[in-house]
């Protein structure tokens, strides 16, 4: 396909050589009627129609790449534009489509003499395996790629198979090994002598693996070298929109909150039509910072859009259901989403760390131990700076219910410093609140407010409305006449207006059980038992306004 015969199609074909999409796509629609167009104008049409995002367009001249390849009596070319068109079938959502165009790629090759073509179909049977937790299989995939490619000098083809081994091996827990094989296939990416659409799947697929290890440092500069290497391509294009996911997902971690969202806002637009897969991943970023920074009506809209499109959303619907103070709903869907998950070590420890948050909320001390002990075991399984923070951090707060302060100072004191080394405020500073509880059961008053100052600090500057004003009404101060804090005054005003202690809950972005402690205590200092007592105190002392009767 690299002779360009001269004819109407020419100057579009050479466009095409040099990556000039534009031009080679205007010039194919100049050419005229599509009738004496060859397979190789057709499978070049569809290349450069795939570039600039016009993904109908593109496929309809796959198809037909597929029908004059076979007219021309070229079986291995009529199955490689059957293999591309289903693939990018496929990432759009229509699997039961996709798969036929991806089984008519391999009747086609099964007819034809072995070359490199043979290779290409097992990249997504590579991902397939590996999705259904046969990393064996994954295993045999991703090298026979690299077999072929280096059989018959397909550089894209090796650097391919050499990803999918990478990934394979992380999979395995053979950390070391797969990010050694990683950085191979950037270096193949980055080195311009490989197709640019498998460049650009190489920088996908090395983004992806860094987010789900936490691997912040490795993701920054994945992240920064995709972001140049898509510079020069259309927003149009899947590869950008990607690229902005993944640098979303390091600038939430990072703390960059405003721009995360605002990547992944524009993701979303560019990417649904494209790629489900990323678009629903788009979604899902978007409502972990606007649950963070409580928009919780906001976070479930955007939480329902994923779902849609086929996205996990787990563990930030769990996550949700217990900022909104609803905890038995948080343990029953984080419950379920573990249940789901049986095979990936990395997909469990993400649902791990949530479940040992919402089950510490709910007092239920043994699923905290229980879901911290198979955390660390990810995070020694799989040797993550990210998740070795994590793993610490849960670890802490399990000793700390369990009443052990010195042991959980010495393991959070080592996590919050690990997510400082790492560059990741929010999840310093939450580890800090924890810190806090541990000082104050030691009696280091002086800790505890330094603590709680660093974090309101970060959860002021991210805009964490919940976070902050949960610090704040842990340093608030208490009026002279009666000893309330800020917080417990506004729960002595719903009392008195009639609410529930879910409705009080659901008014303060607390949960359910916060909403209870605050009334254990309002009733102690008050030197009251009743609700109906605390409605006295409250209009007798003016924290009430007192309506005036009709008539």
């Amino acid at each position: 396909m690299d002779d360009v015969v001269e004819g109407p199609t020419s100057d579009a074909r050479r466009a095409h050589l040099r990556g000039e999409w534009q031009a080679a796509f205007d010039g194919f629609v100049a050419a005229g009627p599509t009738d004496a167009f060859t397979g190789d104008d057709f499978r070049a049409f569809a290349d450069s129609a795939w570039w600039l995002g016009r993904i109908n367009e593109s496929l309809d001249a796959y198809a037909q790449a597929n029908r004059r390849y076979l007219a021309e009596g070229r079986g291995t070319d009529a199955a490689l534009a059957a293999f591309y068109r289903g693939l990018h079938t496929s990432l759009r959502g229509d699997t039961a489509n996709g798969n036929a165009w991806l089984r008519r790629c391999d009747q086609l090759l099964a007819e034809e003499p072995e070359c490199n073509a043979h290779g290409y179909p097992r990249y997504w049977a590579t991902y397939q395996s590996m999705g259904a937790g046969d990393y064996d299989a994954a295993m045999n995939h991703a090298l026979e790629m690299k077999t072929l490619g280096r059989r018959w000098n397909d550089p894209s083809l090796v650097a391919v198979g050499t990803l999918g081994e990478g990934r394979t091996l992380i999979k395995q827990g053979k950390i070391d090994e797969g990010l050694l094989l990683l950085d191979d296939a950037m270096l193949a990416a980055s080195s311009g002598e490989i197709n640019p659409f498998w460049a650009g799947a190489i920088y996908c697929h090395l983004m992806s693996v860094c987010h789900e290890l936490l691997d912040l440092r490795r993701a920054t500069e994945f992240t920064r070298s995709a972001e140049q290497w898509c510079r020069p391509l259309p927003d149009a294009n899947l590869y950008p929109g990607i690229c902005r996911v993944h640098r979303a997902q390091v600038l939430q971690l990072r703390g960059s909150w405003d721009q995360a969202e605002d990547l992944a806002v524009k993701a979303c637009a560019d990417t649904e039509q494209l790629h489900l897969v990323t678009a629903a991943e788009a979604n899902y970023q978007i409502a972990e910072i606007r649950r963070l920074r409580g928009d919780f009506t906001g976070a479930e809209e955007s939480l329902k859009r994923a779902h849609e499109m086929g996205g996990d959303v787990q563990p930030g619907l769990a996550l949700l259901r217990l900022a909104q103070g609803r905890v038995d709903l948080a343990a029953a869907s984080i419950r379920a989403a573990l249940a789901g998950e049986q095979v990936d070590r990395l997909a469990r420890a993400r649902l791990n760390v949530a479940q040992v948050e919402i089950a510490l909320a709910d007092d239920d001390l043994d699923t905290a131990r229980a879901a911290t002990a198979e955390l660390e075991a990810a995070a020694d399984f799989q040797a993550s700076s990210g998740l070795a923070a994590a793993a610490q951090r849960a670890r802490g707060a399990v000793l700390l219910a369990e009443g052990d302060a010195a042991g959980a100072l010495r393991v959070l004191w080592s996590a919050c410093r690990r997510w400082l080394e790492l560059d990741a405020p929010y999840d310093a500073a939450l580890t800090r609140v924890l810190l806090a509880d541990v000082y104050a059961a030691l009696g280091d008053v002086d800790a505890v407010a330094l603590e709680l100052e660093a974090a309101a600090s970060v959860f002021e500057r991210l805009g964490a409305r919940p976070d902050a004003q949960a610090v704040a009404d842990r340093t608030g101060a208490h009026t002279a006449s009666n000893g309330l804090s800020k917080r417990e005054t506004e729960v002595v005003q719903l009392i008195a207006v009639g609410q529930s202690n879910r409705q009080i809950a659901t008014k303060l972005f607390l949960s359910e059980r916060t909403v209870h402690r605050h009334v254990s205590n309002i009733f102690a200092k008050l030197g009251v038992s009743s609700r109906s007592a605390v409605t006295a105190f409250a209009y007798a002392h003016g924290l009430v306004e007192v309506q005036p009767s009709a008539g």
